[in-house]
């Protein structure tokens, strides 16, 4: 879903599940929130189980009848789990592939070979960066996470160092640079020029995943002194493999999906046409789900042939690979739900509400609203669509550069502080084998400085420009 419109999003209005007042909601959202972080916290309890009461606890202080937050509950577990837990399933049957046919040992001992230790976070951002150009967060997560995993684990690094600039790299792309959905819609929303903003993405994303990557993963390192989790960690191969995949053959193949998606992304951007065969053809292969079962059914032949797999190892393999993550799946689909929940009780739409009397200069105005969006409902998309249509009125007067900085001050906005309402802050935090409070020190600050950095440059750059 990359060629979309506020307008398109727009259409069919969600009626709100409660009636409440901006201050009962604010206060339900707040409430909400603690719930979670406290049956964590204090009481332990497994995170798929409070967030699953949270979102229970968010509706009734909300005023919001029971039956329909838990409509809004298991509709957004639903969809986060059909939208993002194939792609988990897929990345982590490719990862086990990788792992037990040695393609990630050729990888890790590759890149420990050629990177010193002092330049190994800064080789880890730019893998990461060229890796999330084209992909959804979460895929680059599922891809890169094997990798990350085993760097730290084999140099003896802090997984802090190894992660924070992996993480960074996937984020900024995310949240900057089309032909991420995100700033798709605010492009189409506010009728900025594509090539411009993707050329101010760039001069923007580079400065700021430099000092949320490398940079701050110094101090993240000090603050959260962990290794990579056993649990995650991928076996190595065992010592009956007949050789190890080249490393073409296994860059090919995780660059794979990277390249059906970019090409999707290129395609939509010169033919513009949805009717249009040649689109069409690329909507289909250029989908994440398809780029990635491709590079696992590719996989089977570029890592397990070269290996000696038989087709009941390969099967083997794939039911390894699943196991794992059944926890994962469940933890990242209730955030989902929470996330769904705070949206249907009209959160999103009070911050909308109240921000239209805000008196300030535009750019910084449509990073307040991203900001306030994000951290009321844990969505960056759901932020910029809202931010985007909610300042588009504003770009009319505005020149082209202007416009493209608006966009950018929208995607900037909308990555701030994820926390317990973002399902992205679950997977990390599963992933990293870290506790909540661990997650916020790191992945969250991390988020909150490429926010404030890529919105102190974006508005130094409309004084210049």
């Amino acid at each position: 879903m990359t060629r979309l419109s506020v307008e398109m999003l727009a259409a069919d209005p969600v009626e709100p599940i409660t009636s409440a007042g901006h201050a009962q909601l604010g206060i339900a959202v707040l409430a909400g929130i603690a719930v979670i972080v406290l049956l964590i916290t204090k009481f332990k309890m497994h995170a798929f189980l409070a967030l699953t009461i949270g979102s229970l606890a968010l509706g009734a202080f909300a005023g919001a009848p029971l039956d329909k937050a838990i409509t809004s509950f298991t509709t957004g577990l639903g969809s986060t789990v059909a939208g993002v837990g194939v792609l988990i399933a897929l990345g982590a049957i490719l990862g086990k592939l990788l792992a037990d046919s040695g393609g990630a040992d050729q990888i890790v001992d590759t890149i420990l070979a050629k990177a010193s230790p002092r330049s190994m976070p800064w080789a880890m951002v730019l893998i990461a960066s060229v890796i999330g150009l084209p992909l959804f967060f979460e895929v680059g997560i599922v891809l890169l996470i094997p990798v990350v995993l085993m760097v730290a684990k084999r140099g003896n690094y802090s997984l802090m160092r190894i992660g924070i600039p992996a993480l960074a790299g996937l984020s900024v792309m995310h949240g900057l640079i089309p032909p991420h959905p995100g700033p798709l819609v605010a492009v189409d929303a506010l009728k900025a020029n594509l090539g411009l903003t993707l050329a101010l993405g760039v001069l923007v994303a580079i400065p700021t995943v430099i000092i949320a990557g490398p940079l701050f993963s110094k101090v993240a390192a000090r603050w959260v002194d962990v290794q990579a989790p056993d649990r995650m960690i991928p076996a190595r191969p065992s010592e009956d493999l007949k050789n190890r995949p080249g490393f073409g053959a296994t860059l090919a193949t995780i660059l794979l999906p990277v390249v059906l998606m970019l090409s999707k992304a290129l395609v939509d951007i010169v033919v513009d046409d949805p009717e249009h065969t040649v689109q069409r053809v690329f909507d289909v292969i250029g989908s994440p789900l398809i780029a990635l079962l491709a590079a696992v059914i590719v996989g089977m032949f570029t890592l397990g042939r070269p290996a000696g797999f038989t087709k009941e190892r390969l099967s083997s393999t794939v039911e390894k690979g699943l196991m794992p993550i059944a926890g994962i799946l469940l933890i990242v689909g209730a955030g989902g739900g929470f996330k769904q929940t705070l949206i249907d009780s009209g959160v999103g739409q009070m911050i909308l509400d109240i921000s239209k009397d805000w008196s300030i200069p535009a750019l910084l105005l449509a990073w307040l609203i991203a900001v306030a969006i994000r951290l009321a409902t844990g969505s960056a998309t759901v932020a910029t669509i809202s931010a985007a249509g909610l300042v588009a009125p504003l770009a009319a007067d505005m020149s082209s550069a202007h416009t493209a900085l608006l966009v950018l001050a929208i995607g900037a906005g909308s990555l701030f502080f994820s926390h317990v309402n973002d399902a992205g802050f679950w997977l990390v935090k599963e992933y990293f084998g870290l506790s909540v409070g661990q997650t916020l020190k790191t992945w969250s600050v991390m988020e909150t400085i490429i926010s404030v950095v890529a919105g102190g440059l974006i508005l130094l750059l409309s004084l210049i420009i």
